[in-house]
């Protein structure tokens, strides 16, 4: 043994050692640096080998010493050089980019890009929380309103809310949820906004809508946060009593996801209005689309580039885009008409202005924010994206799989429940998942929103993956349901439902371009430790000198990518062990842990790699783009799922439900990586593939049998199906409605089931002569052969009568499809 201390090979192995280990633990470099120097030093002195191959060494191994702790000679040789690279290979940041990325704030989805996630720091984070007032809420207000929603009615005979939903609506101040106090609002937290919109979209989609946007893309929102005080005091008050219907008008036939060009102008001028002259204001021209509310809408909030030809406030010419209030009775403003949005009835429309004339006072916030408009717009209204489309998302889903898994279980095909077959199991175990996974990443968003986090990216990645896994959901749904998911009439709300998903897949920043635009493109700048420091330095939005500022961050950058790769590589050959995991957690989700802390290094090194090939191209390469946007995506709902069970206690009813999200999710993310290491070529591809998978892929799906376990938990009354549709709207028993129905007969099925069996096997068994197609003589024989009581029989009859209410059908009259309501023609299915 000390003879091999004094073999060169020896002292290789220790500096590699010590660099590995300094990469894996991401250590400082004035701690590995002595390290490696002592192991440098014991090279010299104590190797036999000769002169010429120590001192080939000793540069070899002092060299990153030497750059890690003498600072003029680093920015001399690596520095400086890196910094004419990145000018070179990086575009410049728009003002509008700029804009976009310092918006919110980043939370768990910066601890996803560094590989290293703090999962204690996660679980200890507040869970959401409803306060006696938001629950009294619930209980009140909104079960009266979702009492007196038919959404049928509403979307295809009034082709409106009812004008008793209208005025409840107004009463009791649902448009000014989020709204304090202090202005007449009711102060309800994000979660309590939240849950109101979801219960009311369980029951009609169109009337959550016409209640979400006041309190999501509304003017209250920008106004609270830079209204001038004349500002707040007039109009906050009136928008939460209702006495100003608000909207807000962004998208213009050429700006949609392109705010940056928006064609709308605002020019400078003087003019008259309320009977005073010579007002300094501005003379505005819009056309807006897609506007909810527009049609009926008040107080517009308008988004406009504004223009200064005249010098009236200063030297410049072109102030930017600016936000301002415009009263819909203003000369010039032209609202009323309406879009039709996939059949669905929320109130949505075009709004114009032409010659339009505002006092300059009517901008959001005064002189002082003319030209900040879309910093504005950023600032204040990405949260919406995390809080009210997953509130009508997991709604949707909720619904669904309440329908479905009732369906599953009372409609029989070859005298079999459809829940008990494999393929319908298939649908309904990835429904029930979906439901976990979105209500936990709805939740566990929620809390960080209300503890002042306004995570961009994080309203991204909840905007995308809830609407696209609400359209999963309602198609699961409908084909579980077969051709009764298909006859539109009010006997099958999923006819609804199934118009949903595809409006909220294009509002608030259409699905395509936040998967591969937003999430990761965004994500990789305002997430990753190093890259937005080393991107200011390099374009002098720093303090100081920005050779220094870059030098600090390129040091950063490289020890997190070095780690990165070691970590990755480690995690791939030992499937995550020696990663951190935090304490308390149940040994059986240990596991998970390690596998996401894997995921977690891959990802954080393939970013540096796809971003160090492809530079300042990368946000060109949408698919590329798109996929690494998936893998941060399911980080993320595998993190929330996690946070979400234990913030429970983690229940026995929802474990099958937790572990399904988890590999589902990990399985996706490893499916992202494979299709990244096939489509980028090269070096960085190999990379990838040796980073990703050292031995191979070692992930799969969920197993068929946890899905089936998944699907029967759900097809029958009980804890799992109850918490899983948590927080939906349920109709008084009774009242003839399809879900209440459904559920009734559901129950009443599993509680029969051995009285049905019996009477099966006795048929099998010859031992009744009947018609099996007429159950009432069916009954009756049984009766007569003393398979059955009496009493047993009536029971089958009720039963019976159940099911059959529950699994039909409406019909029409071959003129019923356009009827007369009011003087209008209407669809009816």
């Amino acid at each position: 043994m000390l003879e091999w201390l004094d073999t060169q090979a020896f002292w290789w192995v220790a500096i590699a050692a010590f660099l590995l280990a300094a990469a894996f633990f991401s250590l400082s470099r004035w701690i590995w640096a002595p390290l490696v120097a002592v192991a440098v030093a014991g090279l010299v002195v104590l190797s036999p080998a000769g002169p010429v191959s120590l001192s080939l060494a000793a540069v070899l191994a002092g060299l990153p010493v030497l750059l890690a702790v003498v600072g003029p000679l680093r920015r001399l040789v690596l520095t400086r050089p890196m910094m004419a690279f990145y000018r070179r290979a990086m575009p410049e940041i728009s003002e509008t980019e700029r804009a976009a990325l310092e918006a919110g704030s980043t939370w768990w989805d910066a601890e996803l890009f560094t590989g290293r996630p703090d999962w204690a720091r996660l679980l200890s984070f507040p869970a959401a929380t409803l306060s006696e007032e938001e629950q009294a809420f619930l209980e009140g207000p909104t079960e009266r309103l979702c009492a007196m929603l038919d959404d049928y009615r509403i979307d295809n005979i009034e082709r409106d809310l009812p004008q008793a939903a209208w005025d409840l609506i107004k009463n009791e101040r649902f448009f000014g949820m989020v709204i304090p106090k202090e202005y007449g609002g009711l102060g309800f937290s994000q979660y309590g906004h939240a849950a109101v919109v979801m219960k009311i979209a369980s029951r009609s989609i169109s009337a959550a809508l016409t209640v979400m946007i006041p309190n999501s893309v509304g003017p209250a929102k920008l106004l609270l946060k830079y209204g001038s005080k004349a500002q707040k005091q007039y109009y906050i008050p009136r928008l939460a009593r209702a006495e100003e219907i608000p909207c807000f008008a962004l998208t213009s036939a050429d700006a949609g996801s392109d705010a940056g060009s928006l064609q709308d102008t605002g020019v400078i001028c003087r003019g008259s209005v309320d009977g005073k002259e010579d007002v300094l204001g501005i003379r505005l021209n819009f056309d807006k689309r897609y506007i909810t509310l527009g049609p009926v809408a008040t107080l517009l909030g308008v988004a406009f580039r504004l223009q200064d030809p005249d010098g009236l406030l200063g030297d410049k010419a072109e102030l930017g885009i600016t936000l301002a209030l415009v009263p819909a009775s203003s000369p010039g403003v032209e609202t009323g008409r309406r879009h039709d949005p996939n059949q669905m009835s929320f109130l949505n429309g075009p709004v114009r202005g032409k010659d339009v004339f505002v006092p300059l006072d009517n901008v959001i916030g005064g002189h002082d924010f003319v030209g900040h408009g879309w910093r504005m717009l950023m600032e204040s209204l990405t949260d919406g994206r995390a809080i009210s489309l997953p509130a009508l998302s997991t709604a949707t889903a909720k619904t669904s799989l309440r329908l479905a898994s009732a369906y599953a279980r009372v409609r029989e095909q070859f005298g079999v429940a459809i829940a008990d077959f494999e393929g319908i199991q298939e649908k309904l175990g990835r429904l029930a998942g979906n439901n976990y996974a979105m209500d936990a990443a709805r939740l566990v968003t929620l809390a960080a929103l209300d503890e002042g986090h306004k995570p961009s990216v994080i309203s991204a990645i909840m905007k995308y993956n809830m609407t696209e896994r609400a359209r999963e959901a309602v198609n699961d749904a409908v084909e579980i349901h077969g051709g009764a998911g298909v006859c539109l009439g009010p006997k099958n709300p999923l006819g609804q439902l199934q118009r949903f998903p595809n409006i909220g897949i294009t509002v608030e920043g259409h699905n395509i371009l936040t998967r591969t635009l937003i999430t990761f493109g965004q994500g990789a700048i305002r997430c990753h430790p190093h890259l937005l420091d080393e991107l200011n330095a390099v374009q002098g939005q720093v303090e100081g000198a920005p050779v220094k500022a870059f030098d600090k961050a390129l040091m950063g950058h490289l020890g997190h990518a070095l780690g990165n790769g070691v970590r990755s590589l480690v995690f791939g050959v030992s499937n995550g062990r020696f990663s951190r995991l935090p304490s308390g957690v149940p040994r059986s989700l240990k596991p998970y842990y390690r596998r996401l802390n894997r995921a977690s290094a891959s990802f954080a090194i393939i970013s540096d790699l796809l971003l160090l090939s492809y530079r300042g191209g990368l946000k060109r390469k949408e698919q590329l783009a798109g996929r690494m946007a998936d893998a941060v995506s399911q980080l993320y709902l595998a993190s929330t799922a996690l946070k979400h069970a234990h913030d429970r206690g983690y229940p026995e009813e929802t474990s099958e439900a937790l572990r399904w999200t988890l590999e589902d999710s990990l399985y996706r993310i490893h499916d992202s990586f494979l299709s990244l290491s096939h489509n980028v070529g090269g070096m960085t591809g190999w990379l990838i593939r040796r980073l990703a998978f050292p031995v191979g892929r070692r992930w799969r799906a969920v197993p068929d049998a946890r899905v089936r376990r998944l699907a029967s938990a759900v097809s029958i009354p009980g804890a799992s199906r109850d918490s899983l549709t948590e927080g939906m709207y349920r109709p008084e028993e009774g009242n003839g409605e399809r879900i209440d129905e459904l559920d009734r007969a559901m129950v009443a099925m599993v509680e029969s089931s051995p009285l049905r069996r019996k009477l099966r096997k006795a048929l099998r068994k010859g031992q009744i002569s009947a018609d099996p197609g007429n159950y009432s003589g069916l009954l009756k024989a049984a009766v007569e052969a003393e398979v059955l009581q009496e009493t047993d029989a009536q029971r089958l009859e009720s039963v019976e009568a159940l099911r059959a209410q529950a699994i039909a059908v409406d019909e029409f009259d071959q003129l019923g499809y356009f009827v007369e309501e009011g003087g209008r023609t209407s669809g009816m299915g």
